[in-house]
């Protein structure tokens, strides 16, 4: 069987039970070193085969996986943050289907939501937002001319970047256009989790400014949106005047 598996978003610690547990029980370990720590590697069994994606093509991964699993070897794919997330894992799946090869995706806790614990907030608030959207701008990698980040910006919902830090000056550009004004909530996190995580608080005025002083060009979250910082309504799920199916309300 081959398992992908979600390493979480830094801390080895945020990996999930079921994910820990096949580390353990495998007998080969494909991980993308430029992204996950290799602490997860000190809980798997003496003589584990590793394999470092970083320096690996997609043809290279699956022979190794292919090879193993004729052998009747555990493999696991450890993939950073959740690998159905910018994970590049269905082009990976789709060549094991085809080579009749089981396999398994087993999610982890995503940067996007490591992040937004770190700054202690929550994504979704009465009457400020009850949307996240999860996004890119354009690099090396397209997108489709439906999603560019400021056309999703105009929705004014809550917002997490990925793999845009490095194009800051744009994404900044797109979403004051999209959001339709400048003093929008804006934090960077940096290595979510990880013992060096660093958090830039500031606006979309002046996040530029404050990233580029703090040299950060990779593995960073943008998370934007006035959840992040301003007046919002009470839960009604707490609320003692509202009723549901647990609890009646008093008024």
């Amino acid at each position: 069987m081959i398992s992908f598996v979600g390493a979480g978003p830094g801390d080895v610690d945020l990996i999930t039970i079921k994910g820990r547990r096949l580390l353990e029980k495998a007998d080969m370990v494909i991980y993308a070193g430029s992204l996950v720590s290799e602490r997860h590697l000190e809980f798997c069994k003496e003589g584990c085969q590793f394999y470092n994606s970083a320096k690996m093509t997609l043809e290279e991964v699956i022979e190794k996986m292919e090879d193993a699993y004729r052998k009747g070897l555990q493999v696991v794919r450890l993939h950073t943050g959740d690998p159905t997330i910018y994970g590049a894992i269905r082009e990976q799946m789709d060549l094991l289907e085809r080579k009749g090869i089981d396999f398994q995706a087993i999610s982890g806790v995503s940067s996007f939501t490591a992040a937004c614990s770190a700054i202690n907030r929550e994504f979704t608030l009465p009457e400020v937002s009850q949307t996240v959207i999860l996004t890119r701008i354009e690099g090396r990698t397209g997108v489709p001319e439906e999603e560019d980040l400021e056309k999703l910006a105009a929705h004014r919902a809550s917002m997490a970047l990925f793999l845009s830090i490095k194009e800051i000056d744009r994404v900044v550009e797109k979403l004051k256009r999209g959001y339709g004004r400048e003093d929008v909530p804006v934090a960077v996190v940096y290595k979510a989790t990880w013992e060096d995580e660093k958090i830039i608080m500031g606006t979309l005025k002046d996040i530029r400014h404050k990233v580029e002083k703090e040299g950060i060009t990779k593995m960073a979250q943008i998370l934007v949106g006035d959840f992040i910082d301003g007046d919002y309504e009470r839960s009604k799920l707490y609320d003692p005047q509202f009723s549901h199916e647990y609890r009646s309300g008093n008024r």
